[in-house]
């Protein structure tokens, strides 16, 4: 049986809706509401899984019902029911499961009761079936060189190129309150403003039924004017490069195994194929955390012998960072110790040319410094 409360001022609509919830056997109003005191009363010890809201009520209106709901009750889900279309796109962004609009035919009715159920069984079964068959994150998101969302290794398809990008963008904030107007900023800038709440509230619709279908409810939230998108049990490769940084500045030490294995398996730039005009400031992070990574294993070579590795490794820093000074320094000096003059002049040269033909620049002082002390006839 589904579980549901009522709450509507109008005595007479208040009737009507729970009349026409009794045609339908599987569900059981527990409690129909016509005062809002009484409510605030009675709601947070009552079991139900449904509240039918109406949206026009003095004192405190259903949209601000449904988030002090959601508060006590979390995967509780709201039906708005309503004369007025204005309240649409408000009321999907608290994550409503419907807008019924007076008056409600059966037909219309069934519909959202159709919903309910798809919803309370993806919450039944979902999370049974990844706990028994699943121990390892089933949903997998790659966004080095790219940006691919796989489920069980079968990539995900989108219901729009906006809904992707919303995901990414949302993703790039994970557990960040995210303005709403910053997300429309970013994502629909040239769009009218109006529009582009149309737009948001649509994409958002289509990103939550695409989580929800792959176990993940309840995990794009909005409130007090914010998105912030909750994703909990997925491997990420982006997340797993900021958590060996965060692992090393916390206790000192770097896990080199899984850094050398994150190394042999770079695909590349953040998000490297996609043209997002918000993605810069994420990809010179990314990139900045990369570079940091290089230098604590160059770090970690240095200091038990390993060589070759620290050859290999700065070699790699000066691939991704190929006019830095700083960089390249480094591999003239382990040359200088590995007293092997002819690479060190050579790594100099191929520097100094691509600076120049690049940049327009020559190396900054210190490179010249030392270049000049192995620069010998």
């Amino acid at each position: 049986m589904i579980r549901v409360i009522i709450v509507d001022d109008e005595p007479l609509a208040l009737l009507n809706m729970e009349k026409q919830l009794a045609q339908f056997d599987s569900i059981e109003v527990v409690k129909a509401f016509s005062k809002i005191q009484d409510l605030l009363d009675q709601a947070p010890t009552l079991d139900f899984h449904v509240a039918f809201l109406d949206v026009e009520m003095p004192g405190m209106n259903g949209l601000e019902i449904a988030q002090l709901l959601k508060q006590w009750k979390k995967n509780v889900s709201i039906v708005f029911v309503t004369a007025y279309r204005d309240y649409a796109i408000e009321a999907f962004e608290i994550n409503s499961l419907d807008y019924l609009l007076k008056p409600i035919s059966k037909a219309r009715l069934e519909t959202t009761i159709n919903r309910i159920h798809e919803l309370l069984q993806l919450e039944l079964t979902t999370p049974a079936q990844n706990l028994l068959n699943e121990p390892s994150p089933s949903l997998s998101i790659r966004c080095l060189g790219g940006f691919t969302v796989l489920y069980n290794e079968t990539v995900v398809h989108w219901r729009t190129v906006k809904t992707k990008e919303l995901f990414a963008f949302l993703l790039a904030n994970l557990y960040t309150h995210i303005p709403r107007d910053t997300i429309i900023d970013a994502l629909w800038a040239e769009t009218d403003y109006k529009k582009a709440r149309v737009q948001l509230h649509t994409t958002v619709s289509y990103l939550r039924t695409t989580l929800s279908a792959l176990g993940y409810l309840n995990v794009l939230q909005y409130a007090n004017g914010c998105y912030i998108l909750r994703l909990d049990n997925f491997h990420c490769d982006v997340l797993e490069l900021e958590q060996l940084i965060k692992t090393k500045e916390e206790v000192g030490e770097l896990a080199i195994d899984e850094a050398e294995v994150f190394i042999q398996n770079y695909q590349g730039e953040y998000m490297a194929t996609l043209d997002y005009a918000w993605i810069h400031s994420k990809t010179n992070f990314i990139h900045n955390q990369l570079t940091l990574l290089l230098s604590y294993l160059v770090e970690h070579y240095t200091i038990t012998n390993n060589f070759k590795k620290r050859e290999q490794t700065l070699l790699l820093m000066i691939e991704y960072n190929p006019y830095s000074d700083k960089i390249i320094q480094q591999l003239i000096q382990h040359y200088v110790d590995e007293d092997n003059r002819a690479n060190a002049v050579k790594a100099y040269k191929a520097f100094k040319k691509n600076l120049f033909t690049d940049l327009g620049i020559l190396p900054n002082q210190e490179t010249l410094e030392l270049y000049a002390t192995i620069a010998h006839d």
